[in-house]
């Protein structure tokens, strides 16, 4: 009888291992085989530069970047042939700026993607958000070229980092809150946060828990796709895209906000909305020892394995 019992017990436990694995890491997602068109690193490479040493520092007290930022933004939006306008966003009566590009169907259900382009204090940000925003502009120049078959957003926000962060003066809560206000059916969000530092060291990745070290790789030589567990189905969607479009590791994990740096980007503001959203990212200070530092420079990211993370983006846009 006692062994009957242990032997059900450990049965049980199995069982609840898997699907809690399941639930958190989607490790039997089958890729959706595409070939994207190719996305220029050294374009990438030179908005990057541009961003993080031109326009250094880009954060609320130095206001005069913020506006070259969002005007540069801007510039290449409108050249990429995108339908552009910008939100005015209003803290404490000085005006930042949203700059949003729209592609594809001008009605039904919306993806938006999205990068702020503030920096924290006086760093460079240049995984820390220029890699997010070149990935966007490389996006757009693809999209451009061939429109998706569905509405496309792509956003770059302003006010994402301190002391804005988590307050409802974050440029994405701005713009979260006016797709409510309008009405709209937000299929889906992705935030694309910090998306080009690599390294296949071993003992390079970390891990705000340490079971998960078990579960997943030691090496930061892929991209992760972080979501709550109530969007374990558009999960599904986005790792399948992106995994099967370049050879650039993908790995996922959907879990509660409670987990540390789970809801740390503008995705949070969709949430916060009852809207799905997932964050695309290099997973910042789990691995970039440069996070929020004066050493994050352009010349530390890989722009090599960035443009394939645009590719993975692109790859999901397209999906009808």
């Amino acid at each position: 009888m006692l062994r009957k019992f242990l032997m059900a017990v450990v049965l049980v436990g199995w069982a609840v291992a898997t699907v809690v694995t399941g639930m958190l890491l989607q490790p039997f997602v089958i890729p959706i085989a595409s070939t994207p068109p190719a996305v220029d690193a050294r374009q990438l490479e030179q908005h990057v530069r541009y961003l993080s040493q031109d326009l250094h520092p880009r954060n609320h007290e130095h206001h005069e970047n913020l506006e070259r930022a969002a005007a540069y933004i801007q510039r290449a939006l409108e050249a990429f042939g995108a339908d552009v306008s910008i939100q005015e966003v209003v803290v404490e009566g000085t005006r930042y700026r949203n700059v949003i590009a729209k592609f594809g169907s001008p009605t039904g259900p919306v993806r938006v993607i999205g990068a702020h382009y503030d920096s924290h204090g006086d760093t460079p940000g240049a995984d820390d958000n220029a890699s997010g925003v070149a990935g966007l502009l490389e996006l757009a120049r693809l999209l451009g070229r061939s429109p998706p078959p569905r509405a496309i957003e792509l956003v770059a926000y302003t006010l994402e980092e301190p002391p804005h962060f988590r307050t409802e003066h974050m440029g994405s809560a701005w713009h979260a809150r006016s797709m409510s206000a309008a009405h709209r059916d937000v299929e889906l969000m992705l935030s694309l946060e910090m998306i080009g530092y690599f390294s296949d060291e071993p003992g390079s990745q970390r891990y705000p828990f340490p079971a998960l070290a078990s579960l997943y790789p030691d090496r930061g030589n892929f991209i992760a796709l972080v979501g709550r567990l109530d969007d374990f189905g558009q999960m599904r969607k986005v790792k399948a895209a992106m995994a099967g479009a370049t050879t650039l590791p993908v790995r996922s994990i959907n879990a509660p906000a409670t987990l540390r740096g789970v809801d740390f980007s503008d995705h949070l503001n969709y949430w916060n909305e009852g809207m799905p959203a997932i964050m695309v990212t290099d997973t910042a200070f789990m691995r970039n020892r440069n996070y929020h530092q004066p050493q994050d420079t352009f010349e530390r990211l890989d722009y090599e394995r960035m443009a394939k993370v645009v590719q993975g983006v692109y790859a999901f846009a397209q999906r009808p």
